[in-house]
């Protein structure tokens, strides 16, 4: 496993990068995480079979805290940061699988980029810029608020990194400290911007989506409203599904990756179908 630290105008992004032989995949992590909570899918086949990237976000496990918050903690200055990341790499084009956060990221990125060549997002309900639109896609729950707060108590972090992850997931160490470790400003100025017109429409960029869009969910997830996912008219939908796994909840491919792995790996195998 290698680790890249590039240096963006955003800030000094730590990198995994398997060097796998299959098409390159760019893993993001989720609001409050870090590139560990891939590490199933960069330890295991998957990375063996696939060039697997995943990306610390600015703010965020051992990357460097924003230079600019105002310009970086939001979802364009994530998505143009990623951007950098693999123009830095040298790979003109990739796949990319987005939790949560990481998911908006990724469609955000549609909106910015070309190098795109097919998008899993998890965990992320593509919303239109309106309030009643964020109400139906985001489910209310226990910890929800603490999303967009600065500041955390020792409590919060622990609540934070337990719900995000689902109940009966695996609770490392690590999910701890990756909370922890986040610059609040992070949190507080992307929550505050959720809206802003200079961001792309989310759910008008995943409907018409110009490359294959996979969703997969847990069945379970506490934060997302599941049927307003599986509802929207997706022109581009991989295997026209919504694919939801019973039981599981905000992070399938950590709670159960032998499951979760195998959908990504039949995704994959379509890029290597195209490109053979």
């Amino acid at each position: 496993m290698k680790i890249h630290r590039i240096d963006t105008s955003h800030a000094t992004i730590a990198v995994s990068d398997t060097g796998g032989d299959g098409p390159p995949i760019l893993m993001i992590h989720g609001n409050s995480s870090c590139r560990q909570v891939f590490r199933n899918q960069l330890e295991g086949e998957i990375g063996r079979e696939f060039r697997v990237l995943a990306m610390d976000l600015p703010g965020h496990g051992d990357s460097t805290d924003a230079i600019d918050p105002d310009r970086t903690y939001w979802m364009p200055g994530y998505a143009d940061t990623a951007i950098e990341v693999m123009e830095a790499l040298k790979v003109p084009s990739y796949a990319v699988l987005g939790w949560s956060l990481g998911g908006h990221i990724g469609i955000e990125m549609l909106a910015r980029t070309e190098a795109i060549t097919r998008l899993m997002i998890t965990g992320s309900p593509p919303v239109d810029r309106s309030m009643a639109s964020l109400g139906e896609g985001f489910r209310p729950s226990a910890h929800m608020h603490l999303a967009g707060q600065r500041d955390f108590t020792e409590q919060d972090v622990w609540n934070y990194a337990h719900s995000t992850c689902g109940d009966n997931a695996p609770f490392e160490p690590f999910l701890l400290e990756a909370v922890a470790r986040t610059d609040g400003r992070a949190r507080e100025l992307m929550f505050s911007r959720i809206l802003d017109a200079a961001s792309c429409n989310q759910q008008a960029t995943a409907v018409n989506s110009p490359v294959p869009l996979a969703i997969v969910n847990g069945e379970d997830d506490v934060f997302v409203n599941n049927p307003f996912i599986a509802a929207l008219p997706y022109r581009n939908l991989w295997e026209k599904k919504v694919h939801r796994l019973p039981g599981i909840g905000h992070a399938p491919f950590w709670e159960v990756p032998d499951v979760f792995d195998v959908i990504l790996r039949r995704f994959m195998q379509d890029e290597l179908r195209k490109s053979g």
